[in-house]
């Protein structure tokens, strides 16, 4: 059945004969990029948004990803941050921030040749709210994993199939995901997030989110991790160096990480369609 898939997957990128991947550098992008170029060879093109929304580290990653693929690789600069529509952070911040970077990639497609543009969303994206999705659509981009119903977990099976040696990277969305609806969101904001959450991985902790609420720093682990960090780390260290980054209290979140928790308010507070400003 996974195999069926892949083939499906060949078969598409070679009926768009080129194509232009949207490569975040996560694990869906990547293995987007390494079927379209294995298919394509040099008809396909990868090209990786650079933002303050984007860790430096992920940027390195995506760029050491692409040239051990082997994909054309191109960084282009997005500028969402000037939108105050995305930075005042209202439920469909994510409407914003893919409506900027498919704005800057479905005119570079044009001008480089590049009949489609294409991007990572898998099939469980579409059961999440994900609004950018809304605007990589609109906009005319596909969607081959969601198109052809493949899951992140067979994703990660691909790609580990494929001797992709990043199968099992964690997540890491867009550093804006980190902050609670509502709350504006500012460069320096991003920043301290950013270093929070790579000091974090210089101690050994991979799957994580730095989740940032005013002065607050709210730490989530995966639970069965949450007993070894508390044991093992030097928390009046970890406090001063949090400090040192801008934040005034760290906290660790007792319930652990959960991917898209900050998006359980949408149930749990109404009246939040104030935070949804017009997208037309």
């Amino acid at each position: 059945m996974l195999h069926n898939k892949l083939e499906q997957l060949k078969t598409l990128f070679a009926e768009m004969e080129q194509a232009l991947i949207a490569y975040s550098g996560g694990v869906d992008s990547t293995l987007v990029a390494k079927v379209a170029y294995d298919v394509l060879g040099s008809r396909a093109l990868a090209v990786t948004a650079e933002s303050p929304s984007l860790l430096p580290e992920e940027l390195e990653d995506a760029r050491i990803q692409a040239a051990t693929i082997g994909i054309p690789h191109q960084v282009i600069q997005t500028h969402e941050i000037d939108n105050p529509n995305y930075t005042s952070n209202p439920v469909n911040r994510c409407y914003f921030c893919k409506s900027e970077l498919h704005d800057t990639l479905k005119p570079l497609a044009k001008e480089l040749g590049y009949p489609y543009v294409v991007d990572g969303v898998n099939a469980d994206d579409l059961k999440d709210y994900r609004p950018g999705i809304q605007a990589a659509k609109e906009r005319g981009a596909r969607s081959p994993l969601a198109e052809l119903g493949i899951s992140k977990a067979e994703v990660r099976e691909l790609s580990k199939n494929l001797n992709l040696s990043w199968w099992d990277k964690p997540a890491q969305p867009c550093l804006s995901s980190r902050f609670p609806y509502g709350e504006e969101i500012t460069v320096g904001k991003l920043q301290r997030v950013g270093r929070a959450e790579i000091y974090l991985r210089r101690l050994g902790f991979k799957n994580l989110r730095v989740r940032s609420e005013g002065d607050t720093a709210r730490i989530e682990l995966p639970p069965e991790q949450i007993k070894e960090f508390v044991l093992i780390t030097d928390l009046p260290q970890l406090v001063s160096v949090f400090q040192e980054f801008g934040f005034i209290y760290v906290t660790l979140d007792l319930e652990g990480y959960r991917s898209g928790k900050l998006n359980q308010v949408l149930t749990f507070a109404p009246g939040l369609e104030a935070l949804l400003p017009s997208v037309l």
